[in-house]
């Protein structure tokens, strides 16, 4: 057995591993993709009482390359891809710039095994990485009897924490991870993402698609789509910075009033990855800048949202919602019922 230990302090590993469980599966789902996978799944393992004990992210990308594991895997902040902008075999846009996403799976447990096969001299090897949370930043590593049947990386988190639970609502977890990948899956329409078999796809869970064209004062000019969603899910109410690859680069709450319709702004520009390294997206109205796409975008919102009759009450929207829902038969139940109680009035 071979140990590797990441050239960082236990304190700020322990830090990552803090992660919302959500946040925690998208940058699994985040390195499988940087690794040209082309098809993830997300499983989740229950035990007899229905809570999650094991969390399963599966890929068939090009696996971990194990052999030179201290510099790709030990070093938090020297990742490989900070060396790179574009994926090896698809040329896809990268996503991880320094390292971290792997130390968010102890997020979801304590104890964490990266099952890996990658091609090493036209041959395939296999390997188990594993580590504990009990002592941040060791790792074993073992290289596996017998190689797999092809290239890939399977992350296997066992004795999950309690607050996995919240990934059990099927709707929900398939719908914030869709808001998350949409671009990129509009960008590369060969992936393919699953959640406990589900597909995840915009497609699937919005409801409609709007896109805008935005002029600002200096003559720049940028795109803004508009998807408004099935259901309601936390994380709705976004404003996304992304680039003409669809690539997401900063979010921030919209801050304008939809009149309870869930939906996400994708604002995109092939300006804002040159703004996105002078780090300005994220001083958000404080750059100049940044401030005008901001303005002009919330505006094109607010006409959005009015023009749909945005300045419903939620609550108005709710009942629109379930009445809509309702057989032919409930609908007149409902009826008779209103009905009396005005007579009662």
């Amino acid at each position: 057995m071979k140990q590797i230990y990441v050239q960082a302090k236990p304190d700020h590993i322990e830090s990552l591993a803090k992660s919302a469980p959500m946040a925690a599966i998208e940058e699994l789902v985040w390195n499988a993709l940087d690794a040209d996978a082309k098809e993830v799944k997300v499983d989740l393992v229950t035990n007899p009482l229905g809570a999650v004990e094991a969390v399963r992210v599966s890929d068939d990308g090009t696996g971990i390359d194990v052999p030179n594991a201290e510099s790709t895997f030990g070093s938090l902040g020297g990742s490989w891809k900070r060396m790179s902008t574009q994926t090896g075999l698809e040329h896809r846009r990268l996503h991880g710039r320094h390292g971290r996403g792997r130390f968010k799976a102890f997020a979801l447990g304590t104890h964490v095994e990266w099952r890996t096969t990658s091609a090493h001299d036209g041959s395939l090897r296999s390997y188990v990485i594993s580590g504990d949370i009990t002592a941040p930043g060791v790792f074993d590593i073992d290289e596996a009897a017998q190689p797999g049947p092809g290239t890939g990386t399977e992350v296997y988190v066992t004795n999950a924490k309690a607050n996995c639970d919240s990934l059990l609502n099927a709707a929900e977890t398939v719908q914030g991870l869709a808001s998350k990948f949409a671009l990129y899956l509009k960008s590369y329409p060969d992936v393919r993402i699953y959640f406990n078999g589900l597909p995840v796809t915009p497609v699937i869970v919005q409801k409609s698609t709007t896109d805008y064209k935005l002029s600002l004062e200096n003559g720049a000019t940028a795109k803004l789509e508009v998807i408004e969603w099935k259901r309601k899910f936390t994380g709705a109410g976004r404003l996304v910075f992304a680039g003409t690859d669809g690539f997401q680069l900063h979010e921030q709450s919209a801050i304008v009033r939809s009149g309870g319709v869930p939906f996400t702004a994708y604002l995109i520009s092939d300006r804002f990855p040159a703004l996105h390294r002078e780090n300005a997206l994220v001083m958000d109205e404080l750059n100049p800048e940044v401030r005008m796409y901001l303005d002009e975008a919330k505006k094109v919102l607010k006409a959005h949202f009015l023009a749909l009759g945005g300045q419903k009450s939620e609550f108005e929207r709710e009942w629109e919602e379930r009445i809509a829902s309702f057989s032919k038969e409930e609908r007149k139940t409902l009826y008779l019922m209103l009905k009396k109680s005005l007579k009662a009035k």
